[in-house]
């Protein structure tokens, strides 16, 4: 294993929230304008850059059209080279190279002249959105089309239109990237993302670039407890691809999971269960977000929409949560243009970033711990006690007293952050002062989590 690359993308300071989302910011725009699909040369960019900048260990795999992967068969490649209409006036109405929502994703070849009429079918806009360009696929059936703001769309005059699209759809592949980071445990962490959007910033390019830091810090750390797994997979195929290929070892490894999406605006914080809802994923995804973002915003497995739906299918039921901002699908710029790098903040994704290393930090840093005395201990004597008395430090004392009071050895650390209502991240720095001063001993450094299905 070699050292993540810090070429300017990675915090010097994993600890400097300021710092950490500013260069969350730059990496996301340096992503952004690639053209991602399913498949094709935009995703291969975006991976090779990530591997280039961030994570030199990266692993980029191909998976051939015309592959069957459980119930689905990876598709056509489709890449590219130009798109655009020309109006009767000869100036272009809309062309790829300025937005490459603009072109109706796996969209066919064709270069023809229709009347304003005939066009019509072929154009997509929101007539409540007038000044974006909407976000439209087309990925299983063959079809051309072209995505422009309404405003724009009703201007259009009437006469004959040039179209041409330079596209080419043909056997390739479906690429994907995977880094499994070891640890001390085979026992596995999941992070999930997909690139497999154009341009747009929170829903498609937060979740990969938290997840890339996450890793990045991982790595960064002197030494891991448990094993982790980045897979950056085109959305719903790309991860059906992943688990037909890795389905045995996943089911048998994964102790926990996080869907990394929609991590990069400052509006709320939301939470989306696995399909049983009683994970160890789950109790820590809401234990973050409960003390992180009190107001957080809880929602049904039944309103999924990302990778969740395959990750927590029957018969596969990995145990994988998602905590994100804001909701995919539940605020206004999702799947337009004007979700763009104005959308996502700097502070956004730096506490997205911050949900997700708080709920890895539950897993990293739990222990099962046992007091060393009989009754109440004595605090003054071992410099524990706060020799100055302000408004905080008898919270404090309480906390510590109380985390004292559930150590029978019966609860781990985050059971008893649990039992107390106190965030895990004030718990495990108050067991390590017990344990330093004596008072607690450690039973197993390594919690005894079984994985079942």
């Amino acid at each position: 294993m070699t050292s993540p690359h810090n070429t300017g993308y990675l915090p010097v300071d994993w600890d400097d929230q300021a710092q950490l989302g500013e260069q969350l910011h730059r990496l996301l725009t340096l992503l952004f304008p690639l053209n991602r699909s399913l498949t094709g040369d935009g995703v291969r960019q975006t991976l090779a850059l990530i591997r280039q900048h961030c994570l030199p260990d990266l692993q980029i795999r191909e998976v051939a059209s015309g592959t069957e992967c459980f119930d689905w068969t990876v598709p056509d490649e489709w890449n590219v080279q130009q798109a655009y209409i020309v109006g009767p006036d000869g100036r272009k109405v809309v062309d790829f190279k300025d937005h490459n929502l603009h072109l109706v994703g796996y969209s066919e070849p064709v270069r023809c002249t229709l009347s304003l009429a005939e066009l019509q079918p072929h154009l997509h806009s929101l007539p409540d959105m007038p000044d974006a360009i909407p976000y439209v696929t087309s990925y299983y059936k063959r079809r051309w089309g072209f995505c422009l703001p309404h405003k724009v769309r009703e201007a259009l005059p009437e006469g004959d239109y040039e179209v041409v699209i330079d596209a080419s759809l043909a056997p390739g592949s479906l690429t994907y990237g995977e880094w499994v980071l070891p640890g001390e445990s085979e026992q596995e962490v999941l992070l999930s993302s997909y690139t497999c959007h154009p341009s747009m910033a929170n829903n498609e390019l937060s979740g990969p670039c938290v997840g890339v830091f996450l890793m990045a810090w991982l790595a960064s750390l002197p030494k891991r407890r448990y094993s982790y797994r980045l897979m950056l997979v085109p959305e719903t195929l790309g991860a059906i691809v992943y688990l037909s290929r890795h389905l045995d070892h996943l089911k048998q490894h994964t102790l926990a999971g996080f869907n990394l999406t929609c991590l990069g605006d400052d509006r709320s914080y939301s939470f989306l269960p696995s399909r049983q809802g009683n994970s160890l994923a789950d109790r820590i995804g809401r234990h973050v977000l409960g003390h992180l973002a009190p107001g957080y915003k809880a929602y049904s497995f039944l309103e999924r929409g990302s990778n969740e739906r395959q990750l927590c299918a029957p018969g596969i039921d990995l145990p994988v949560t998602t905590l994100m901002r804001s909701k995919y699908g539940c605020y206004a710029e999702y799947h337009t243009s004007l979700d763009d790098l104005s959308l996502v903040t700097p502070a956004g994704l730096a506490g997205g970033f911050l949900a997700l290393r708080r709920a890895i930090e539950c897993l990293e840093l739990d222990e099962r711990c046992e007091v060393t005395v009989l009754g109440e201990p004595q605090l003054g004597k071992r410099g524990l006690y706060p020799d100055l008395s302000t408004r905080y430090s008898g919270w404090q004392v309480r906390e510590m007293m109380n985390l004292l009071a559930y150590s029978d050895g019966q609860l781990t650390l985050f059971e008893i952050a649990e039992t107390i209502k106190v965030p895990f991240w004030r718990v495990a720095p108050l067991a390590s002062m017990l344990l330093e001063a004596g008072l607690l001993r450690r039973l197993s450094q390594r919690p005894d989590y079984s994985i079942t299905r």
